[in-house]
């Protein structure tokens, strides 16, 4: 699946969500799922989501660097918005079950979720989590893609 062409193993909570359901839009805002199957590599290839998050991240002014994925430590995007903002994993060499969500709003602000993709979707959208630079985003689901992921 998407492991072999990224070279990584990802979140058992992400890659569950992936196979229960199709790529779903969360408020008009939030786009989230994988690569439909037979596209993975392609969806691995496209390399403008990081290109983007390698150039906010080398002008923003962090206390301590961050970089793109496959750096050490490197940030590798799960999910994005139709307002340029990125969810990401800062991944670790402790494993994918202990990387921790940080999002990268367009308006410069980034911050960090000790927690999952799923349970961050939950928190999010239940309004248990403060979303400080972004919108209100709703447990509404406004668009949904092909089973497998995708879009449709």
């Amino acid at each position: 699946w998407l492991e072999s062409v990224l070279g990584t193993a990802l979140p058992a909570d992400y890659k569950l969500l992936c196979e229960l359901y199709p790529t779903f839009e969360l408020s008009d805002f939030l786009r989230v799922g994988g690569p439909a199957p037979g596209a993975e590599a392609a969806w691995a290839e496209d390399t403008e989501d990081l290109e983007v998050l390698a150039e906010w991240l080398e002008d923003a002014d962090l206390p301590v660097p961050m970089h793109p994925y496959p750096a050490p430590g490197g940030l590798l995007p799960w999910s994005s918005s139709n307002q340029g903002d990125f969810f990401l994993w800062a991944t670790s060499p402790a494993g994918p079950q202990e990387w921790t969500v940080t999002v990268a709003s367009r308006n410069g602000a980034r911050w960090h979720y000790t927690g999952g993709a799923v349970q961050f979707l939950a928190d999010l959208v239940s309004g248990v989590l403060e979303p400080w630079a972004l919108p209100t985003v709703r447990p509404e689901i406004t668009w949904i893609g092909r089973p497998g992921g995708g879009s449709g």
